[in-house]
């Protein structure tokens, strides 16, 4: 499984180049690595991660089409941000959505780590949907996503996804400072 694991890798990097720098072929690339670490997880036994790729198909097809219709409008993708009550909405649906989903995997599976994974899974659709809808909330989300996987891709043996990861983090990083910068050049003086 490992030449599989490596290509859906580098397929991840160069998705996360372009939609750092807002670019609608992020996409192309996305739904590429998304449907090879579908059975990667799975043969992993991280059920919810396997799963998550499904979601993320999907996600990414509305993203694809929602920052493409973007582009028509403004001439560029544009970034939204939440209210403060919108991010406390979706953190109290991500904490009951994870406590759920973990004891479901804890109590019907063999899952590696439920929780973990729950909470790796449940953060990850969570921050694919913000990416799609592009809101700049996603990033720190994905940095998160990024901290909790690396443990626990090592902790499965998943080497290669946990050495993208450690790419990813700094990626999610520097993505978030650049569309904050973003954000900041387009206010209005």
């Amino acid at each position: 499984m490992k030449p599989l694991e490596i290509v859906a890798a580098l397929l991840g990097v160069l998705n996360i180049l372009l939609l750092v720098r807002r670019s609608v072929w992020n996409y192309a690339f996305g739904l590429a690595m998304v449907a090879l670490y579908a059975p990667v997880f799975f043969h992993a036994r991280l059920y919810s991660d396997a799963l998550l790729q499904i979601i993320f198909f999907a996600v990414q097809l509305y993203g694809l089409w929602n920052w493409r219709r973007s582009q028509a409008e403004s001439g560029e993708v544009r970034i939204e941000r939440l209210t403060a009550i919108g991010r406390l909405a979706w953190a109290v649906a991500g904490l009951a959505l994870i406590a759920a989903w973990g004891g479901a995997m804890a109590r019907w599976t063999d899952a590696a780590f439920p929780y973990l994974d729950a909470a790796n899974a449940i953060i990850s659709v969570i921050a694919q949907i913000m990416l799609s809808l592009r809101l700049i909330e996603n990033w720190p989300l994905w940095i998160l996503v990024d901290a909790i996987a690396i443990g626990l891709y090592i902790a499965r043996g998943l080497l290669p996804t946990a050495a993208l990861y450690v790419v990813m983090l700094g990626m999610s990083a520097w993505g978030w400072i650049a569309w904050r910068r973003t954000l900041r050049a387009e206010k209005p003086a």
